[in-house]
């Protein structure tokens, strides 16, 4: 019987030559993700709601080696993803790889006290804003020679925690939104993943963190028992939007200290 043998390949992490889009990429994890792809090549566009903290951190990279411009963009406004888009194909004519991480979690309290500005705030920014920067993104990304979607979704999209129902729920949708795209992008050239950060030391997850009683519900289920600093999301986004994971689309990766192994 005659086998057919993969090419042996070295995994390469090397982003030179590569344009990145960040969303939510002024603090936290965004910022942490914007700088690691830099670092490792890709000219970086920073977005998130205020052009000058757009531009503070940009104008940081540049200052430290690296290629990185800003462009404003509120992914709960239809309008600005589409002027995002645009600016984008205008300038560039391309996009490598798509980072979705901007988010919203205006609400924490009992999921039947969830008032409907709250609800629709993050349905709009962690469903609508996802959904149309993924389309529009790959969109451009099949133009050229594909690219790489990386979705942050969150433990809570699988594991609910109280008080957090409609981001959770949203979180949710960003799991099944990974697979939807990636079954129907592949043959754009497109691979799409997420990844599943666990409780990060962030101002969104301020409420978790900085609450004894919060954070000793959930430490017992961590099995590193400690909270993530930004910086170790990191490292699996590199991962994901490298060629080092050319075979791999529609994974959904923990990186939560094993709290879901639990």
């Amino acid at each position: 019987m005659t086998t057919i043998s993969s090419p042996t390949l070295e995994p390469s992490f090397d982003l030179n030559g590569k344009l990145a889009l960040v969303t939510g990429a002024t603090r936290g994890i965004g910022e942490a993700i914007a700088r690691a792809l830099a670092a490792y090549g890709a000219h970086v566009i920073i977005s998130s709601r205020k052009q000058d903290a757009c531009e503070a951190v940009a104008a940081d990279i540049r200052n430290n080696g690296g290629k990185a411009e800003a462009l404003a963009c509120h992914v709960g406004e239809m309008e600005q993803i589409n002027v995002l888009f645009a600016d984008i194909e205008a300038r560039h004519g391309r996009l490598d790889i798509l980072v979705n991480n901007g988010a919203a979690s205006p609400y924490f309290g009992h999921i039947v006290d969830t008032d409907l500005a709250a609800f629709q705030k993050t349905v709009d920014v962690n469903i609508r804003g996802y959904f149309f920067c993924s389309s529009l993104g790959a969109k451009l990304m099949a133009k050229n020679d594909g690219g790489s979607i990386i979705n942050i979704a969150s433990i809570g999209g699988v594991a609910p925690g109280p008080g957090q129902g409609i981001y959770s729920i949203t979180k949710g949708a960003v799991i099944t939104m990974t697979k939807a795209f990636a079954n129907e992008c592949a043959s754009m050239g497109v691979r799409v993943n997420a990844i599943l950060p666990g409780v990060t030391d962030t101002k969104l997850a301020a409420t978790l963190v900085h609450n004894a009683a919060m954070l000793g519900t959930m430490m017992p289920r961590i099995a590193l028992k400690r909270v993530a600093q930004p910086s170790e999301m990191a490292g699996a986004v590199l991962y994901l939007a490298s060629d080092a994971s050319s075979y791999t689309t529609g994974v959904c990766l923990n990186v939560d200290g094993g709290f879901l192994a639990g």
